[in-house]
């Protein structure tokens, strides 16, 4: 197990039954030297004349080599988050003819696979203050879907606890293709953060006409006298989740999930500071505007939309 842990980046846990044929063969050469062959064979349940074949397939070249290359390079540097479909997209954007079905089965021989989503956590932080004003109407109502950019865009505020502390995200996000618009990220989800988020976010409109309804849940912050000065001033209007009604925020606690599923869960961030948590939390962001690609969106990261739109340069 120990082998086929280096070998084949397998958990020390691994049923070795579960091993592919070819997988097998790999092990087993490693292993030759240490023992003797029938007694591996009988070990892995493989039968002799299926060892000689994938020896000999091996000997011979793997007409995929490159294509294996490219795509553990494509897995690796995209966060581990790129399941067959997106790598296949990638490979296509390389000019590399193959099918998803090829895809599937090399990435399945690498090992290369997504890991499962986490259930959500109960949610640790809440900025509900109770009614302290009037709320507005909940103008988004459910529907993210929007024609054109800063038409609609969607805030909140999302936690991460580490062994070195809490550290909290507020971005926006614009319903057109799920830019995260502006973000700002601190160790305490006070006024400050949303307010200077806010700020960045209206400087990205502020030599255009457009007036985005603003929407968020109803917590504290956004009732502020420091937002709702902010929003009047720029003439943006707001929008409010019910009371307790996550779901009538989704798109954005659905960008809440991603992020979490493919940054943050899949580590280990026991050794990690503060500093080192923000720094990389950042990085994420920024790859997932720039360089993380949207089915949806034609195989686009956002800003390649964009520019593909001719909707920014």
């Amino acid at each position: 197990m120990n082998k086929a842990n280096e070998l084949l980046k397998k958990g020390l846990g691994v049923d070795l039954q579960l091993l592919s044929n070819r997988e097998k063969t790999l092990l087993i050469d490693a292993l030759r030297e240490h023992y003797g062959l029938p007694e591996l064979l009988a070990q892995l349940d493989l039968a002799r004349s299926s060892y000689f074949y994938h020896r000999a397939r091996s000997a011979v070249g793997d007409k995929y080599l490159e294509v294996r290359q490219s795509i553990t390079e494509i897995f690796e540097s995209n966060h581990r988050c790129y399941g067959y479909r997106r790598v296949q997209a990638s490979l296509s954007r390389q000019d590399v003819a193959i099918s998803e079905k090829v895809v599937q089965r090399l990435m399945k021989q690498e090992s290369l696979v997504v890991p499962k989503p986490r259930k959500p956590r109960k949610r640790r932080y809440a900025s509900y203050l109770g009614e302290i004003s009037p709320a507005p109407e909940n103008l988004i109502n459910r529907d993210f879907q929007a024609a054109v950019p800063n038409k609609k865009w969607l805030t909140d505020i999302t936690e991460f606890q580490i062994p070195a502390g809490k550290v909290y995200l507020s971005p926006m996000v614009d319903c057109f293709d799920g830019m995260v618009v502006s973000w700002t990220i601190g160790t305490s989800p006070d006024a400050e953060l949303v307010n200077t988020m806010l700020d960045a976010a209206i400087e990205t409109v502020a030599n255009t006409a457009d007036r985005p309804v603003v929407h968020s849940d109803r917590g504290g912050h956004y009732r502020s006298p420091g937002w709702l000065s902010r929003m009047s001033d720029a003439k943006f209007t707001r929008s409010m989740s019910r009371k307790a009604c996550s779901p009538d925020n989704a798109a954005c606690e659905g960008f809440f999930g991603r992020l979490k599923n493919e940054l943050f869960y899949p580590r280990d961030w026991k050794n990690a500071s503060i500093e080192q948590f923000i720094e990389a939390l950042d990085s994420y962001i920024r790859w997932y505007n720039e360089k993380r690609i949207k089915i949806s969106l034609g195989s686009l990261s956002p800003i390649e939309y964009r520019v593909s739109l001719g909707l920014a340069a």
